[in-house]
């Protein structure tokens, strides 16, 4: 009995010894459940997800306004591209077309003349007065030849040049100094400008 009683006395004094260690234990968690709530559920990380998505809405919004500014100034910039080819392919239809309108209106007048002439030759008799009729019609265009940078080729005895003459024919010349060189002018060249408008025919000595 007395073994019985000491070895209760021991396991109460060993139990009452270990209770201020779970009291401990028991002190560092939270007595109402409400707290476990609060630190799980940081309203501070909340909030920050939240300005985080409005942030990304907002740059969302301001890209695709900037995206619909480009693609508008795009389709009028291809729609003033195609006007402006358009316009220009047209331009140069009708430079192609009418190129020449300038200088045949400046040739009319002579066309007058001639007609003047013709009607002139007509009704009179005067041969001299006809001739001087003629010979101021080709004066005069003649001169607005030249002052549009058309000009003869000089071929008339001169050494015959393929840049300058097309050789029709060929003749027999006694004079060694004429052999190579032009002896008649079948059709006149001329110059427009620098350039070669037209080849001289010509006969060649030989």
């Amino acid at each position: 009995m007395v073994k019985k009683k000491n070895f209760d006395q021991e396991n109460i004094k060993h139990t009452n010894d270990k209770e201020p260690t779970d009291n401990k234990e028991n002190t560092n968690m939270p007595e109402n459940p409400s707290e476990v709530n609060s630190i799980s559920s940081d309203p501070k990380s909340v909030t920050s997800d939240d300005t985080d998505t409005d942030k990304v809405v907002a740059e969302k919004k301001v890209f695709e306004e900037k995206l619909a500014v480009m693609e508008d100034k795009y389709i009028r910039l291809s729609a003033e591209f195609d006007n402006y080819r358009k316009r220009t392919l047209k331009e140069k239809m009708e430079l192609s077309k009418y190129a020449s309108e300038n200088i045949l209106l400046k040739i009319l007048p002579f066309m007058d003349d001639f007609e003047r002439a013709l009607k002139n030759m007509e009704v009179s008799a005067d041969c001299i007065a006809i001739k001087d009729g003629l010979d101021l019609i080709y004066s005069k265009f003649s001169e607005f030849l030249k002052l549009n940078g058309v000009k003869e080729i000089e071929s008339m005895n001169s050494a015959f040049d393929v840049d300058h003459h097309e050789a029709v024919a060929k003749f027999p010349v006694l004079e060694e100094e004429k052999k190579g060189k032009v002896v008649d002018v079948v059709l006149k060249g001329y110059y427009l400008n620098d350039k070669v408008l037209r080849f001289s025919k010509v006969v060649v000595g030989e």
